[in-house]
């Protein structure tokens, strides 16, 4: 029989809070992510607060906080599962399709609860004018959901590592390099001021990696969970 959209849904959501609730209790993940985003936004903006920084320079500051910060955070969506025994739990409770969803949700409420702190400091520390605001927040917008898609179905494979930590980082950086590549030129354009047909090009790209990594994970991770 089909799972019915609201089943699936409710289970996707009652995941997403379980894991908040598990989160908040200890805030591993999300202390990890800001304490990391708060260090590597104070130094970049002592090294770099003298100097007048071009907007391409800035804007791949601008990800290179964002990527390490969110690679030391978002791994633990998978990870905790296999540390605490409850892997087999959820194969029981929910279908995979639901646990990817519920999952990916949570991943993303990290990475938004990191943005709403890293971008305003980034801003002000680095005196940064963004002339084009809707642009640099479509990228923004694609970028992070382009990072979560790939970053859950990595966190997902190297679950099952002895390794965990460093093999997160290995993996994810080849995968996410179109991705930061892509964001990098369509943040320089905001900054610049550039119209939305000239950051079009980036846009489409952004969301056609969207659309891939996501479509990919879908099929791949119900392999991947039931190793």
């Amino acid at each position: 029989m089909a799972t019915r959209p609201s089943s699936w849904a409710t289970k996707s959501a009652w995941l997403l809070a379980k894991d908040l609730k598990c989160e908040f209790r200890t805030r591993y993940a999300l202390n990890a992510i800001l304490m990391f985003a708060l260090t590597t936004l104070t130094v970049v903006s002592f090294s770099m607060g003298v100097f007048s920084l071009n907007p391409r320079i800035t804007s791949s500051l601008f990800w290179l906080v964002i990527f390490f910060s969110s690679m030391s955070g978002l791994a633990q969506v998978f990870v905790k599962e296999e540390e605490s025994r409850t892997v087999n739990l959820l194969k029981l409770v929910a279908n995979p399709s639901t646990v990817l969803l519920g999952k990916l949700l949570f991943n993303l409420v990290l990475l938004l609860l990191l943005e709403i702190v890293v971008v305003p400091l980034f801003i002000i520390l680095m005196n940064l004018s963004i002339l084009n605001l809707w642009l640099f927040l479509s990228v923004l917008v694609l970028g992070s959901l382009g990072l979560v898609c790939a970053t859950t179905i990595i966190a997902a494979i190297i679950s099952k590592a002895h390794v965990k930590g460093a093999l997160f980082a290995v993996l994810s950086f080849p995968i996410l390099l179109p991705l930061l590549i892509t964001a990098i030129d369509g943040t320089r354009l905001s900054i610049e001021g550039e119209t939305f047909s000239a950051g079009w090009s980036d846009l489409r790209l952004l969301i056609s990696y969207l659309v891939v990594m996501f479509t990919a994970s879908i099929l791949l991770f119900d392999f991947v969970w039931s190793e």
